[in-house]
Parts: C-alpha cells; sequence; structure tokens
C-alpha cells in the first residue's frame, strides 16, 4: 500500500538549492557544456541564430554572401555566383547560411545544394541545425528524410548532439523515427548513447504516451549503469500520470524524492493528474505538501488546477487554490474570475458569485460583459439581481449597456429563460411586456440609448423556435424590420424549417417568396426542408415540381428525403408509383442514391414479385451503379424465401467479384434458405465459407442450423453445433433455445430437450406456449404421463394454455384426456378442472359430431 503523501513528506528531510523549477529546454546547452564530451565545450550541440561567436570573419563575409545571393531571386543550382562560392562551403558557413535564413523553404534547397557539392559532406552540427528549422516549421515529411540521411551519411556524433537531433524529432510527433534513430546510431556504433541523451529520448516517447517503450529504455540505461537524474524520471513520471497508472506514477514520484531532486515542476505533474484524476483533496494535500518543502506553484499550474476544479464542480477547493494563489501573490486575470465566477452560478452559489464579481471590481479589473452576463442569467430572484446591477449600472457607458443587451438576450436563451429574453426584448422595442423581471425594468430605463440589431432578433427568435413558440418567433420576425435589422437568410432557414417540420407547408411557401422578394438566395438547406415536407406528405407531383425548381439553383434534394417517400409509398403498396417517382427524378437530372433505390426494390419484391425487384436491380447495375451489400441483401433475402437459393449463391459470388464483403444477415438468408429446402449439407458449406471470409457467425446462423440439422433428423449433429456455438462465446438467446428444444422433441430425444429447457428458465428465458406443446407432444410419444403432466402444469401456471380454437389446442385435449384416465394423475387433473384452470374436455369427447 503507497503511503500518504503527506507522510512521505513529512518524514524526510529535504534540502532545496532552489525554490524555482528548472526548465527542461534549458538543460541541453548547460549539460552538453558543463557534464558531456569537454573537448567540444566551445561549440554548442546545434548553432543558434545567432552564431557569428563561432565564424572567423572570413566565414561570416562568406556566409553573408551566401545569403545574398540566395534572398534576391528565385534559388537557381546553377547559379555561377552560388558555383563560385562552392570551394569555400564549410561546415561552419552553411550551419551559418542555414540559420539566417528566413524561409525553411530557401535553407532547406540550399542545405540539399550543399549536399551535392563535391568536396562537401554534412556533418552533425548542420544536420542538426536543419533538423531545428524543419521542426519548427512542421516540416515532418523533410525531416523524417533528414533523420535517415543522418543514418545512412554515418556521420560522427557525440550523445548532446544525437539527443538534440531526438528531441527536433519527437517535438513533431515523429517518435518511431525518433526511436528508430536512436537504435541503429547505436548498433552501427556511430554514437555510445550516454545518460543525456537517453533523457531526450525519455521526454519524446512521454509525450506521445508510449509506456512500454518508456520502460524499456529506463530498464535499458539501469542495465548500463547510466546515471539516473531528475531529467530521467521526470518523463517517466509524466508518462505514467498521463494515462492514469496511479500507483506507478506515485512509485516515481517516491524514487525522486528520496534522491532529493522535488521541485515544482514535479510537483505541478503530480498535482495536476490528481486533478484530472478526480482525486480534489489528494491534490490539495499535494500542495499543502509542498508549502511545507518551500516549493509553489506557478502561476499557469494553478489556473490548469482551478479549472479543473471548477470542471467537476468541486467549488470548495477551486475556492481554496483561488485565495491560496492570491495569498501567494499572483494577481488573477479577467479570465480566471471568468472561470470561477461562472462555476459558482452553474453550481447555484450566487451570493459568493456576486461576492467575487465585487472583489474583481475593487482590484480595478473593468466590468466585463461574458461574466455580467453570466451573473445576470443565473439571477432568479429580484433582490439579488437588483443588487448586481445597481452595483455596476452607474459605471457602464452606453456603449458597453449595449453589447451587454445583446450578451444577456443570448445568456438567457442558452439558460432555458426564453420567455424573460423575450420580455426583455419587447421592453425595449417599447412594448408593453407581462414579466416583471428586474432586469428588464433596467433596460426598459435605458431603451432610448439601446439600439437593437439582427442578432438580438436573432437570439431570441432562434430561442422561441428550440421552445416550439413558432407563432411568437414569426410576429418577432416581422416586427425586426421596423427597427431597422435585415432579416438573414439564416433567420429564413430556421423558420421555414419550423414551419415544414408542422406540416405548415403554405406559410413556408410564402415564406420563400418573400425571401427572393427581399433579394436573398435560398440555400440548399432552404429547399430541402420545404422538399422534405412534401416527401412526408407523400405529394409525389408536388415534389417533383419542387425538384424542377431545385435544380434552377443548382440545388440537390437530400437523399433522406426521397428514401423516405420511396418507403413510405412502398409501405402503402404503391412501389410502382414509387419506381416512377425515381424515374421521374432520373429525367429532371437527379440521380436517386443506391439507399433509395433498396427501398423501392424492397417495396416491389413485397407487393409484386421477386422477379419485379430482381429487374430493378439488374437496372440500376446497368445505369452504372455500384449496389451496396444492402442491396444485395435485399435481393438474396427474397430469392432464398423464393427456394431459388441457387441463384442467391450466384449472387453472392458476383459481390465478392466486385469487392463487396457480405455481412453476416447475407450468409444467414443463404443458410436459411438451403436448410428450408432441405439441404443442409450445402447450408454448412455456406458456414465454411463464412469461417473462411472471417465473418463470425451469430445465434441466428446457429438456430437456423441447429433447426435444419433437427428437421433432417440429425439431432447428435445439432447437439454438437450447439456445443461448437458455445466455446465460440456466442450465447444462445430464447429463439435459439426455442429452436433446438422443438427440433429434439420432434427427433424424439425428449429428456436431451427437457435438460436444455430447464436451462433456458435458470438463464430467465421465458418459454413460449409452442415450446411447451413440442414437449407435451413428445412426452405423450414416449408415454411419460407424469412429465406431461408437469408441463402442462407449468404451462398453466404460467398462463401459457392455447386458445380452445387453436390448433395445438388438440394436443393439450389430448394429453388431458390420457392424464384422467391414468391413476397417478387423474385426481390433479380433476382438481384443475374443478379450479377452472383447464377445461373438461370430457364433454366434447360425449357431444356427437355432425
Amino acid at each position: 500500500m503507497v503511503m500518504a503523501l503527506s507522510t512521505i513528506i513529512k518524514s524526510h528531510q529535504i534540502l532545496y538549492k532552489s525554490t524555482k523549477a528548472i526548465k527542461l529546454n534549458s538543460i541541453f546547452i548547460v549539460s552538453y557544456r558543463n557534464l558531456f564530451f569537454s573537448s567540444y565545450q566551445q561549440r554548442p550541440i546545434c548553432t543558434k541564430h545567432q552564431n557569428d561567436n563561432f565564424l572567423s570573419s572570413d566565414q561570416i563575409n562568406i556566409s553573408n554572401a551566401f545569403i545574398s545571393i540566395l534572398i534576391r531571386q528565385p534559388f537557381s543550382p546553377n547559379n555561377p555566383e552560388l558555383q563560385n562560392l562552392v570551394p569555400l562551403l564549410t561546415h561552419k558557413v552553411v550551419e551559418a547560411v542555414v540559420n539566417n535564413l528566413r524561409s525553411w523553404r530557401i535553407a532547406h534547397l540550399f542545405f540539399t545544394w550543399a549536399s551535392n557539392q563535391r568536396g562537401y559532406k554534412h556533418d552533425i552540427y548542420t544536420y542538426n541545425a536543419m533538423a531545428s528549422i524543419l521542426s519548427r516549421a512542421r516540416q515532418n515529411a523533410l525531416l523524417k528524410a533528414l533523420a535517415l540521411d543522418v543514418v545512412n551519411s554515418h556521420c560522427s556524433m557525440n550523445p548532446g548532439a544525437l539527443g538534440f537531433l531526438i528531441r527536433c524529432l519527437g517535438s513533431v510527433g515523429l517518435v518511431d523515427e525518433a526511436n528508430n534513430l536512436f537504435d541503429q546510431v547505436k548498433r552501427s556504433g556511430i554514437c555510445i548513447p550516454n545518460s543525456y541523451s537517453y533523457n531526450c529520448l525519455l521526454e519524446a516517447l512521454s509525450k506521445s504516451g508510449l509506456i512500454d517503450l518508456v520502460e524499456i529504455r529506463l530498464k535499458e540505461m539501469r542495465s548500463l549503469g547510466l546515471e539516473l537524474d531528475k531529467y530521467t524520471l521526470t518523463p517517466v513520471l509524466q508518462v505514467y500520470c498521463n494515462a492514469g497508472k496511479f500507483d506507478k506514477a506515485l512509485s516515481v514520484f517516491n524514487e525522486i524524492f528520496e534522491r532529493g531532486w522535488l521541485d515544482e515542476h514535479v510537483f505541478s505533474i503530480l498535482v495536476v493528474s490528481f486533478s484530472k484524476w478526480g482525486e480534489v483533496d489528494k491534490a490539495i494535500e499535494l500542495i499543502d505538501s509542498m508549502e511545507e518543502c518551500n516549493v509553489r506553484l506557478n502561476e499557469k499550474t494553478f489556473f490548469v488546477l482551478i479549472h479543473g476544479f471548477v470542471r467537476v464542480s468541486r467549488m470548495d477547493k477551486a475556492i481554496c487554490l483561488f485565495d491560496k494563489m492570491r495569498q501567494l501573490g499572483f494577481f488573477p486575470s479577467v479570465s480566471l474570475f471568468d472561470v470561477m465566477i461562472g462555476g459558482l452560478c452553474k453550481c447555484n452559489d450566487l451570493e459568493k458569485a456576486l461576492s467575487l464579481y465585487s472583489e474583481m471590481k475593487e482590484l480595478g479589473i473593468g466590468t466585463d460583459i461574458g461574466i455580467l452576463t453570466k451573473l445576470i442569467s443565473s439571477f432568479s430572484k429580484g433582490g439579488e439581481l437588483d443588487r448586481l446591477l445597481e452595483e455596476c449600472w452607474e459605471d457602464m457607458n452606453s456603449q458597453t449597456k449595449n453589447l451587454l443587451c445583446n450578451s444577456v438576450l443570448e445568456g438567457l436563451v442558452r439558460s432555458g429563460s426564453i420567455d424573460i429574453a423575450y420580455d426583455l426584448l419587447q421592453a425595449i422595442m417599447g412594448y408593453s411586456s407581462n414579466g416583471d423581471s428586474v432586469i428588464v425594468k433596467y433596460f426598459r430605463d435605458e431603451k432610448e440609448i439601446i439600439t437593437l440589431n439582427t442578432n438580438s432578433f436573432t437570439f431570441v427568435i432562434n430561442g422561441l423556435l428550440d421552445a416550439g413558440k413558432l407563432d411568437l418567433a414569426l410576429t418577432l420576425f416581422r416586427e425586426m424590420v421596423q427597427f431597422g435589422c435585415n432579416q438573414t437568410v439564416l433567420l429564413y432557414n430556421n423558420l421555414i424549417d419550423g414551419l415544414c417540420k408542422l406540416d405548415r407547408l403554405e406559410e413556408s411557401y410564402e415564406l420563400l417568396r418573400e425571401m427572393k422578394e427581399v433579394g436573398l438566395e435560398p440555400t440548399q438547406f432552404t429547399h430541402n426542408c420545404i422538399f422534405g415536407c412534401l416527401c412526408r406528405r407523400e405529394d409525389v407531383e408536388g415534389a417533383l415540381d419542387f425538384l424542377r425548381k431545385m435544380r434552377f439553383y443548382g440545388h440537390e434534394p437530400w437523399v433522406k428525403h426521397s428514401t423516405l417517400l420511396v418507403k413510405d409509398l412502398c409501405k402503402h403498396g404503391k412501389a410502382v408509383e414509387a419506381c416512377k417517382f425515381l424515374t421521374d427524378m432520373v429525367q429532371e437530372g437527379f440521380l436517386p442514391d443506391i439507399i433509395t433505390y433498396s427501398a423501392a426494390m424492397n417495396g416491389l419484391i413485397k407487393i409484386k414479385s421477386v422477379d419485379e425487384g430482381l429487374e430493378l436491380f439488374q437496372l440500376i447495375c446497368t445505369r452504372g451503379y455500384c449496389p451496396d451489400v444492402i442491396s444485395y441483401n435485399i435481393v438474396i433475402k427474397a430469392l432464398c424465401k423464393s427456394q431459388r437459393v441457387a441463384e442467391a449463391e450466384h449472387l453472392l459470388n458476383e459481390m465478392m467479384l466486385k469487392g463487396l464483403v457480405p455481412s453476416v444477415v447475407t450468409y444467414n438468408y443463404l443458410i436459411d434458405g438451403w436448410c428450408k429446402n432441405g439441404e443442409i449439407d450445402q447450408a454448412m458449406l455456406c458456414l465454411s465459407k463464412m469461417f473462411g471470409k472471417e465473418r463470425e457467425a451469430n445465434v441466428i446462423t446457429y438456430a437456423t442450423l441447429v433447426d435444419g440439422l433437427c428437421n433432417l433428423g440429425r439431432p447428435d449433429d445439432a447437439l454438437k453445433l450447439w456445443n461448437e456455438m458455445g466455446r465460440k462465446g456466442c450465447a444462445p438467446n430464447r429463439i435459439a433455445y426455442h429452436a433446438l428444444i422443438n427440433g429434439l422433441c420432434k427427433c424424439g430425444r425428449s429428456s436431451a430437450a427437457l435438460v436444455h429447457f430447464n436451462e433456458m428458465k435458470e438463464k430467465n428465458m421465458k418459454p413460449d406456449c409452442y415450446v411447451y406443446i413440442a414437449l407435451i407432444s413428445a412426452f405423450l410419444s414416449d408415454t411419460n404421463l407424469p412429465s406431461v403432466f408437469d408441463m402442462l402444469k407449468e404451462m398453466v401456471d404460467g398462463g401459457n394454455l392455447p386458445d380452445p380454437l387453436d390448433k395445438n389446442f388438440l394436443i393439450i385435449r389430448d394429453a388431458i384426456c390420457k392424464l384422467s384416465e391414468d391413476a397417478r394423475t387423474s385426481s390433479s387433473i380433476k382438481d384443475l378442472i374443478a379450479e377452472g384452470r383447464i377445461p373438461d374436455v370430457s364433454l366434447d369427447m360425449h357431444r356427437p359430431t355432425i
């Protein structure tokens, strides 16, 4: 069990050299100069932009000459001026030129040109200079090629240079390339990585969340005896935290702690992670422990944590952290106040939200429209709202009040207070309003200086539409013109959509006419709203007429509308009319989607014949359509039901030749067809094909085959298949049990059927009447009358006894007669008859037949 953080921290004495975290970026130059390869101490890993200190005056002049040529005209590798400078090419010159060119493209062209010059070959410093530029420009493809070139060139490098190149690759997410480069360099002996090189790789792997690789590399470091430092363990901690591996993260944290490497950055990683994991109390505990160690969070971490606490509605902890932040001397920004006040409003702690707003004003932070909107939208009680507005109203000028007006309207609509928003707008328009909201009163008094605009009306109209108040929205839409506000395409579209959804088609047409009169062009959305309404009405002529208008504007009808029309027509027995509609669509220049054609094909098959459906299927193929799996399934199902399974099999082969992958449903149709034709071997062959195409059989597949095998008197094969279904993890459902039990009963396996019947009930699956009938019939054939009585009694108790007019009642009548005549069951049967739970069939037996 991991010790509590506070206990761990208090039980050790920690000596900090600095209370400020060392930035990871700073390690590269410092570590290189002070820790690695002292023979190279006068030169950085990669030349920076300002690298004149490492160049002689001649080298500076040469590099300036190259730059002058490159920037004044388009790059040309055959430029005579460039060719004249080739003998003067050196690594330092190339590095300086690359770093001082503003365009990465020109830098890369020059870099490539230099590599092709006779007598010159890049070293690791020029490679790293180019890698740095490409990583900043996010040119991943070129950076990958460069990394490959580094390996192929076999240029020597020190561990620091390797680490820099690894970081360049990692910074743009080329982690696989960084990892492979590291291995290739190490394997070839070009460089022997040290702790610094490994640290750079760990940082890249950690950022990409590759836990397994991080663990492998850390294990490598330990096995090589390389020294671990906090820059080794920090990325390991980060990757565990990001993955939510709490125990492993805490173990690494404890190791960092025991080695005396804790700093602000390490603490922050764990604190932020606790916040993300929802462990708010532990995060606060860790922050308290940081203070005991004289380490404090930075402003950015405070901000992230407060955001996290607000997101999970832990405002108590967010406030605690907010106060702590101010105690440490950080000045909260307006955005942080916005987050805090928004969170308090969401939790309905309006008193605290208002108090925080007052503190914000005392700090001299100006009125923020967003914060005011949150507060106003949240206050429902007049007194609280009055207090807020009284506090801020006098500080606002007319421009601020105008901005606030729209923000409040939008905020009220978003919070669901559409009635208040509507009353507010009415008040500003100068109309009397029914509401007595405080905000309405304030803005009513200022209506002379409030200028409404299109957005003001748009917020409220859209809110009214969402609230189902279409007529109010229409009225407001008409009135907005009087206030100099333009009616927009978006508003017309939303209103037309609302009218069409309520089948108010004539009014939609009227708005469409108005839209054109005011010079607004209808969009595809506008037209499809009306087209959809016509399709829902099954108005074929109206839909076709409207399609002609849509064609004029170059607008395409949406597939969902034409498909719905076709489906509805087919549902009501009008498949021929549906097909004619599709033909007319083609004549108008609109090609229906394969989904629409499939719906028509399905309709034709249901009300006409398979051949007519097949004819339409072949027609769409000749028109250049590529039917999908669903289209093929419709035809295959119809052919199988018509016992034309061979034709269906031919279609299966055809669809596979076209590159389509048959679904489980496709195979199930064929298996069912073969079973019903009595060709069980063909059905089993189909199952084999299914497995060959890596299609998992489902419970319907197995139930169909089990039923087919039993119908052909092969119960042993059926049971074998049943067991295989279980081994493959396919759980039988109620239908599958019914198929097996019925099948076993038909084959005279009543004992086996009873076993599965009881198993079915143990799984809380309720048997239907037909399963009981099958079992009773089987037990009657075996003259197992006690079992017949048990089944009959259970059937009666469950309310499953068939109606006397049902054909299955003949089996029940036969069972009652035989049970009445048997000494073991006769008294029990008489009791059931006396209770009226089963009919007295003896009366029927003596009734004369006509």
